[in-house]
C-alpha cells in the first residue's frame, strides 16, 4: 500500500466514524466510498457488517468496477454490500471529478425523499443545493446493475442527489467536501421536517436570492472553508471527544 492509498483509507475511515458521531447511520446498511489514487479504477468501501463507529482503515475493502476484491484475503473479510456496489460503482465509473460518495438512510432524509417537491428552498442550508441537486426515482433495492445508468443520469452534473423513497447521496472532489455536502444536506432535511411539523405557512426567498445564495457557496474560498470544517470535525474523533456508544 502506498502513502496516498494509506491517506485515503485513514480519511475514509474517519468519515465513517463522523457519520456515526452525527447519528446518520442505519445499522450495517448505507455506505461511503472513496476512489483510490492512481491509474487503476479502484475504490474503497466498507466491509459489510462493520458498524460505522467501529470503522478503521483495515476494514475498508478495495474493489474494482466489476466488484472484485483487489487485495488478497479471505472471502468473509471482503464482503461488501451489493446495493452499495451498484450505487457507488455507478458514480465512480462516470464521474472522475468525484473522489468520495456518501449514501445515508436518515429519518429526515427519507422523509424529504418521500415528498413530491423534495428539498424546499426554505433555509440557508437548503440553498446550498438550490438547482444543484439531482433526484432519482425509486426502482427497488439497488441490486440491478442496469440501474447504474439511470443513477448517473439522475445525478447529472451535481454533487448531491435525493434518492426518492430511499435516502440521500452526497459526493465531493475530496473526502472533506463529501463530508460537508452530506452534513449540510442532512441538516437541511432536518430543518425542513421540523418547519413542516409546525403547520404554519412557510416563507420562501425569491428566486434571485436563492440563486445568489447558492452562488455564494461556490465562491473561490470554498475549498479553504471545506478543509477548515474537515479539520475541526476530525478533532471530534480524538479519544476524549468521541461520543460514547
Amino acid at each position: 500500500m502506498n502513502q496516498e492509498e494509506a491517506r485515503v483509507r485513514d480519511e475514509l475511515a474517519a468519515l465513517y466514524r463522523l457519520v456515526a458521531h452525527f447519528r446518520m447511520t442505519d445499522l450495517i446498511d448505507t455506505h461511503i466510498s472513496a476512489r483510490v489514487p492512481g491509474d487503476k479504477p479502484h475504490f474503497l468501501i466498507n466491509r459489510y457488517g462493520v458498524l460505522f463507529h467501529e470503522m478503521r482503515p483495515q476494514d475498508l475493502v478495495k474493489i474494482d468496477l466489476d466488484g472484485n476484491p483487489v487485495d488478497p484475503g479471505d472471502a468473509e473479510s471482503q464482503v461488501v454490500n451489493a446495493a452499495g456496489f451498484t450505487i457507488h460503482s455507478a458514480v465512480h465509473a462516470a464521474r472522475h471529478d468525484l473522489a468520495c460518495v456518501v449514501h445515508t438512510h436518515t429519518a429526515d432524509g427519507i422523509a424529504v425523499a418521500c415528498q413530491r417537491d423534495g428539498l424546499l428552498p426554505i433555509t440557508q442550508h437548503a440553498l446550498r443545493f438550490y438547482k444543484r441537486l439531482g433526484y432519482h426515482d425509486y426502482q427497488g433495492i439497488a441490486l440491478d446493475l442496469e440501474e447504474r445508468e439511470s443513477l448517473v443520469a439522475s445525478l447529472g452534473p451535481h454533487k448531491a442527489m435525493i434518492l426518492r423513497n430511499h435516502g440521500l447521496l452526497a459526493a465531493g472532489s475530496s473526502v472533506a467536501e463529501a463530508f460537508v455536502n452530506i452534513y449540510y444536506l442532512e441538516r437541511a432535511c432536518q430543518a425542513q421536517v421540523k418547519a413542516q411539523s409546525c403547520g404554519a405557512p412557510l416563507v420562501l426567498p425569491s428566486e434571485a436570492v436563492c440563486e445568489r445564495t447558492a452562488g455564494q457557496y461556490e465562491r473561490p474560498t470554498a475549498p479553504i472553508y471545506t478543509q477548515r470544517v474537515w479539520s475541526a470535525a476530525r478533532r471530534l474523533l480524538e479519544p476524549d471527544q468521541e461520543t460514547p456508544t
